[in-house]
Formats: structure tokens, sequence, C-alpha cells
């Protein structure tokens, strides 16, 4: 009984951590494959408005959300991403809009290539973080975006007024709530491809490329990267292939179903930010340790503008001296640190806010992150975190927290 309970009070915390609800689905969205979460014994919660599996459990290829950590990083874990958006921008001026509303170098950027990227405000602060990839399909060139799903709306609106006043030749297509999206994370998910896509050779595939592949009749568009430090993939599908696709994965003897809780988990361990906790729209690229972001056709003089470039470049130019806090990594004793909890010295000096924090079941070890006042922000520090009212000791360290394994091709 001890176990069920740790385990059921892990899991709230896990859903707590990333923002999700357990209540009933009935007036949420679904993703195209919401039957084949509950075939697999998902446990569906609410998350930013859609039904979403946070954990699978009562079937042969269920495991627990640390489990389910530790197959991701040893074999292979597919998610389902759906709820995410995708956008694909067309016409002339396409990259010009583009270059406007984001940080990133999209002029200079190659073809079958993504990036990382952020969406500024007028203040420098971030919208949203994204995925852009130049790439190409029937309709010819264009630049395929992913937005996050609780962003989504205030995204799409941001844009829209954008395109009111930037008047060029430039549509914007939103592909949502129509498609599959899914994540096939882990070391072993090249394997799985290159049994399903015998024709292509991912060996040359770098980390960060994209390319339209067809599998067992399927037009997919394929892109090497993911949320969890992991090599994988994430894999656009159309609407009518979207439960063949996801069945065909996950039939696959190396992969098992992964959900939200595992999620999150990997991408704290792997030192990667979540919208809404680690970012928002007052943290700015430099406070968040995303400076490099920000193309470096875009810092040059006389580059493109784009919404907030005159704060953001100036603390690019200048470094975190330009900033009052940063976002770091953070390693703890005693009861493992969540969203809000106090950053001290061990002076009492409050110093910072822990943004995400977890158990990793991969080091075994509290991990965090959030933000410190300079210059407390400094690898090494040693800091007092406070939980549930004790006093825990902590270290500034390095992030990631646990290596990550992006793949580069000979």
């Amino acid at each position: 009984r001890s176990k069920m309970l740790g385990f059921a009070t892990n899991t709230f915390r896990t859903a707590r951590t990333v923002g999700i609800r357990f209540a009933s689905t009935s007036n949420l969205k679904k993703t195209l494959i919401y039957d084949e979460h509950i075939k697999l014994g998902g446990q569906m919660v609410d998350f930013a408005d859609w039904a979403m599996p946070v954990q699978y459990k009562d079937h042969p290829k269920a495991d627990s959300i640390i489990n389910s950590v530790k197959h991701v990083r040893t074999k292979t874990g597919l998610f389902d991403v759906s709820h995410m958006c995708s956008l694909r921008w067309r016409g002339k001026d396409a990259i010009a809009f583009l270059e406007s509303v984001t940080v990133a170098d999209i002029e200079n950027l190659a073809m079958g290539k993504g990036t990382l990227s952020v969406i500024p405000n007028e203040n420098g602060g971030i919208i949203d973080d994204t995925m852009i990839t130049k790439t190409s399909d029937e309709k010819g060139d264009h630049i395929y975006q992913v937005i996050n799903a609780g962003c989504a709306v205030k995204d799409l609106e941001f844009f829209k007024q954008k395109l009111g006043k930037f008047g060029g030749d430039v549509s914007m297509e939103v592909q949502w709530e129509d498609r599959g999206l899914y994540a096939l994370q882990g070391p072993e998910a090249v394997k799985v491809m290159q049994r399903l896509i015998p024709v292509y050779d991912f060996k040359y595939m770098n980390f960060g490329d994209a390319q339209n592949m067809v599998m067992d009749g399927m037009q997919i568009f394929v892109a090497r990267c993911g949320y969890t430090g992991e090599d994988g993939f994430e894999i656009f599908v159309p609407g009518e292939n979207a439960v063949k696709l996801w069945r065909k994965l996950i039939d696959q003897p190396e992969v098992h179903p992964a959900g939200l809780g595992a999620r999150d988990t990997l991408r704290l361990e792997a030192g990667l930010c979540l919208y809404g906790h680690d970012i928002d729209d007052t943290t700015t690229p430099t406070m968040a340790g995303l400076s490099w972001t920000v193309g470096k056709g875009r810092r040059e003089p006389g580059a493109r503008p784009f919404t907030g470039s005159d704060t953001i470049l100036k603390q690019v130019a200048e470094g975190p001296k330009s900033v009052p806090k940063m976002r770091v990594g953070i390693m703890s004793t005693g009861a493992p640190a969540r969203e809000g909890a106090e950053i001290s010295l061990p002076s009492g000096e409050v110093v910072g806010k822990v943004t995400s924090g977890a158990v990793s079941p991969i080091l075994k070890q509290n991990i965090a992150m959030g933000y410190i006042n300079r210059p407390h922000n400094k690898t090494g520090t040693e800091v007092v975190v406070t939980v549930r009212g004790k006093s825990n000791p902590g270290t500034v360290v390095k992030m990631p927290f646990v290596p990550t394994q992006y793949y580069k091709a000979p």
C-alpha cells in the first residue's frame, strides 16, 4: 500500500508540474488516436484543453512514469504530440515575415534543416518557443513550424495581427486537429525507423534534419529531433493515416507508449524549458540561457529587425551581465523541490525561485531548474531550497543533468 500511495503521489506531482488536470475528458479536444490511447490503458487528463495520456497502465507495454523514463533512455518510447500545432508558411515573403516575428536566421538555414527558436514580444520576453524547419512538398518550398498547444491560440492571434501589418506575399496554413504528430524517442528509435523505411539511410541524417518519406505507403514528414535529450524523430502524418502510422510504430518490439509524465521528467533531465514554467513573456532569451537561438545573421549590423530586437540584441551582445537573473540547474537533498520553491543563500538571503523540479529516475537524485539573481547563479554556488517549510541544501550545477545524445552524422 505504501508503494501505491507513493506512486500516486508521484503521479500527482508530475501532473501538477506539467500543468495538467485530472478531470472528465468529455468536453476536451481529442487527437486522432484518442481511442488508441484508451486501448493501451492511457490515463487521460486535461492538458491545454486536450485529452492526453499522462501515463499508461494495465497493458503489456504500459510502464510506470519512472520505468517509462528508463525505457526511453535505453530503448524507445512513442509520444503522441498531436496536441501541438503545425504551421506551414508559403509565399515569396514567408521568410521575411517569419524573421520579423522570431529570432531565427531562416534566410541562411539550409533546405531540410530545422532549428529551435523563440517568438518574442515587444519587450523581448518570450511568447512561445518553437521549432522552425525549411522544407518543401508538392506545393513547393516553404517553412514548417511547430508551436506549443497551450500557446497556440495566442500565437496564432499574434501572427494574424502581424500579418495584417506586414502586407507581403505570405500565407499561413494551420494543421492542427486534422493530422497526427508523433515523437519516437530513444537510442533504438533509429533502428525502428531504418527497419520500417529501408530505402533511406538514416546514418546520414543529422539531429535537426528533416525529410519527406514514405512508410508502408504512407506519406510522412520526418524530422530528427525531440524533447527528451535522446536521439529520436518527430513524424507528421496526414489525418487519413494517423491511426495506421501509430499502430505501425507501437507494434515494433522496442517501442512502448509514453505519456506526459515521462515527457516532463525527460525534458527536465535534459535541461530543456517548459513554456509557462521555465520561460514566459517576462523572460528574455539571455535570462533563459537561450541566446544561442538568436541566429548569427540576426545579430549583424543592418540585419532585418524582429519584435523586441532592440532589447534582445543588446542583451545578447552584453551577455549575462545585462540581465538581473539567469536560469540555472540545481541539485539538492531532502524532499524534491517543486515549482515556486524559494532559493536562498546559506545566509538566508532569498535569491531566486524554482520553476521545475523532480526526482531524476536516471540519476536517483533531486534535480530542479529555476532563476537565481546574479551573481549567485555561478556553478558551484551553495544554496538552500525551501520545500514545505524545510530548508534543504543544494548546489548550482550545469545542465543538462543527464548527457544529451543528439546524433551527428559521420
